[in-house]
């Protein structure tokens, strides 16, 4: 990963045209007035959002709402044995504390409800530990009632990073913001502590209508003779409302629904996707109505989050999977499909799709081949298959997407025929879509093609992804990730595109535009990128400054200086946002070392290592920045300092196995090379730089078996490619050298059809 891109998304931009700010023309801000305040006037509402899994986010512990066994109970995982149990009214467990010693702890809060509920301890310094063991909340007979590890294939204990009491286990960090209404983490970096405050301590009222004082008081002011006095949004910092009068209606002649007025907004999505989203907070202030990109930065589609095709794969909850849909690109809204308040589906079963897809074309045999009431017939087994997360919790994948057997045969992307049927082949599953539905759904491009080629570094990927890129007529989630794939094949030719994109109506591409320019030289940067520091949104403005920090050391005009600088501390802050994290202080240090301030990064490498001396990263960087700075004799105590604490950090072991080598011990540079390519087998990086220094020291038909072995996991990986033509040429194997030549040439494996 190239480090500028180090860039937290353990809970990691779509805007929207025309958010409705209401009453932005008020004379003072507005404040939160309360739940139980708009219960007067909207008594279905608050009824309805009752007993919902936002209402019962978070509640006091009360026997009422602890649904766990604390009747003595006992639980052994990981080699520990804990105890629910009461005393004195309270409910207390007895585990593992962060030395691993046993100790009593009290359950301050629960946290969610269905099919799993979690427990809240506090700690010292204002913080709340969501505790690793949860109760399983599913009836009986589903499995349920019984305790269980959220993490039960991975030994956590005291050490781990994710055992309960660590750092990725804090409430006031990764789950309030979305568990709280009017929340304040209030964290202080001086002193590592918490100082958390809220309104109220449930997904309430406001946490999506925003501060709604200005709109008590306007309905406050009505008397039985006079209305309320509203203003023009009614006293509502954001208007959620449809107010186009669009209605859906289904096209006579195609069967197919249509908003009878183009919805050009998408507020309300923008709402839910604070929460329902895979990303990372860059903005302590959240102004209800503005887009996403405001506040936080949504993870694209990476690897480890989602199959090539866009389909889940990590735990990315909904909104990134929604905007890749049909239903998103024509106007659809979450509260087409659900309840508002309740968050309940608004019809049962495939009635909920009815309202906009005609039953008697859509929900019958002809079209699902299955038959009606089987678990095939349903709407939802086909268009939004489930995986589990958190080991029990089952949720579907919202991209809304026709299933593609054809994919798993090109691309090997998972599809909902053969996740009911997994005894047969994706072969049987792709004639059967044949038989059925025709040619036209497999002959039918899709961006999980040209996705999939850039992941595995396939020569002939670059013309697919920024051809991608350049489709409007594609999500722009996928047009993002394109871009950020397309770093791998710098061409430039891509600048004509690149150009277009820099201003392109999508958030997410103009950010990925803007990280483009990375490969391209410092005037091409200077002219195409300076604009952004200027976009109107946050998201894009930060990744702007964080290309641009170089060009500080540049022949800058004075207002390019200025510009510059003030997006540098714009740029701090979106990592401030988030200090108590260390990867937000190695984002500053990689920041401040490309504009030339050492003394600032080593401030901000040393600071991500005071806050977890566990973090890595930080310990490479800063021996990389004292190599730039020639003082390299320093980075080796910094690296054996990190492998103290981190003996299986493949990244440690690399950074000292280079380090070596810059200082003329092979043979140990080879022992720490080795163990970091045994430690990511992976990373087709790390095996490449063995097999180099392996030959390097003499060993050159063992770095061919290196490389090798290497290829097996990495068939398109062009390194390794070119070190073996150059290592055969060298053994006088010309056969096997010209061999591997060829396949430097070819279309990638990856590419062909697979069984």
């Amino acid at each position: 990963m190239n480090p500028m891109r180090f860039v937290l998304f353990l809970l990691v931009s779509l805007a929207f045209s025309g958010a409705a700010i209401a009453g932005a023309g008020s004379p003072r801000p507005a404040d939160y007035a309360g739940s139980q305040s708009c219960a007067t006037c909207h008594p279905a509402e608050f009824e309805r959002w009752r007993g919902s899994h936002h209402d019962l986010a978070i509640t006091e512990v009360t026997e009422a709402t602890v649904l766990g066994d604390f009747r003595d109970a006992e639980f052994t995982a990981h080699g520990v044995t804990s105890r629910f149990f009461r005393r004195d009214g309270a409910y207390l467990v007895r585990t593992d504390g962060p030395d691993g010693r046993l100790r009593d702890y009290e359950i301050r809060y629960t946290f969610g409800w269905w099919p799993l509920q979690q427990y809240l301890i506090e700690f010292p310094g204002g913080r709340f530990q969501s505790l690793g063991i949860a109760w399983d909340s599913r009836a009986a007979e589903e499995g349920g009632q019984r305790w269980f590890h959220l993490y039960p294939d991975e030994r956590v204990d005291h050490g781990h990073r994710l055992h309960w009491t660590g750092r990725d286990q804090n409430w006031n960090y990764q789950c309030a913001e979305c568990h709280a209404t009017n929340l304040k983490k209030g964290y202080d970096l001086a002193t590592d502590s918490y100082d958390t405050t809220w309104s109220e301590i449930d997904v309430a009222c406001e946490a999506c209508h925003g501060p709604a004082s200005r709109h008590v008081e306007q309905a406050g002011a009505a008397t039985a003779d006079r209305p309320p006095a509203w203003d023009a949004g009614k006293g509502l910092v954001v208007d959620l409302a449809d107010r186009d009068g669009g209605v859906w209606t289904v096209d006579a002649k195609t069967g197919l629904p249509a908003r009878s007025v183009p919805r050009e907004r998408h507020t309300q999505v923008d709402v839910c996707a604070r929460c329902h989203s895979r990303r990372g907070q860059i903005n302590e202030i959240y102004e209800h109505g503005r887009p996403l990109g405001d506040s936080h930065r949504l993870a694209l589609l990476d690897a480890e989050l989602y199959y090539p095709d866009g389909q889940i794969q990590g735990e990315v909850y909904d909104y990134g999977s929604f905007i890749q849909s049909r239903m998103y690109a024509k106007g659809v809204t979450c509260t087409d499909c659900h309840d508002a308040h309740s968050l309940k589906p608004k019809a049962p079963g495939n009635l909920v799709c009815a309202q906009c897809h005609a039953a008697d074309r859509y929900d019958v045999e002809t079209h699902h081949h299955h038959a009606p009431g089987s678990a095939g017939a349903s709407c939802v087994a086909c268009h939004m298959p489930q995986r589990h997360y958190m080991v029990i919790d089952e949720r579907a994948d919202h991209s809304l997407r026709v299933p593609r057997p054809d994919l798993t045969l090109k691309i090997g992307t998972p599809n909902a025929c053969n996740a009911c049927h997994a005894d047969q082949t994706a072969q049987w599953a792709a004639e059967a879509a044949r038989q059925w539905y025709g040619e036209a759904t497999s002959q039918r491009p899709h961006y999980g093609e040209a996705l999939h080629a850039g992941r595995v570094g396939a020569p002939e990927a670059g013309p697919g992804l920024i051809a991608l890129a350049a489709d409007a007529s594609q999500p722009g989630i996928a047009r993002a990730t394109a871009l950020d794939l397309l770093r791998d094949f710098p061409d430039p030719s891509h600048l004509l595109s690149l150009r277009r994109l820099l201003v392109d109506g999508d958030p997410l591409v103009r950010g990925a535009a803007v990280r483009y320019l990375d490969v391209t030289d410092p005037k091409t940067r200077l002219d195409l990128g300076f604009p952004r520091l200027k976009d109107p949104i946050l998201a894009v403005r930060a990744e702007a400054a964080q290309t641009l920090a170089p060009l500080v050391a540049w022949p800058l005009s004075d207002e390019q200086r200025q510009g510059l600088e003030g997006a540098l501390r714009e740029y701090r802050d979106t990592q401030l946002a988030n200090a108590e994290r260390p990867e937000s202080h190695l984002n500053i240090g990689l920041v401040e070392t490309a504009a030339r301030d050492p003394q600032a990064a080593e401030r901000a490498y040393r600071t991500a290592l005071r806050l977890d001396p566990r973090f890595g990263p930080a310990y490479v960087n800063l021996a990389d920045l004292y190599r730039s700075l020639g003082r390299d004799p320093e980075g080796e105590p910094v690296l054996r300092e990190g492998l103290a604490v981190l003996p299986d950090e493949a990244s440690l072991h690399q950074a000292l196995g280079l380090w070596l080598i810059r200082n003329g011990d092979r043979a140990k540079a080879v022992e720490s090379l080795t163990r970091a390519a045994e430690l990511a087998p992976e990373s087709a990086r790390y095996a490449y730089v063995r097999a180099l220094a392996v030959r390097g020291a003499g060993d050159l038909p063992q770095a061919l078996r290196i490389l090798r072995a290497a290829l097996e996991r990495h068939p398109d990986d062009r390194d390794i490619l070119v070190a073996l033509v150059t290592f055969n040429q060298e053994a006088g194997d010309q056969e096997a050298a010209s061999e591997y030549a060829r396949r430097l040439k070819r279309p990638s494996a990856g590419s062909e059809n697979r069984p």
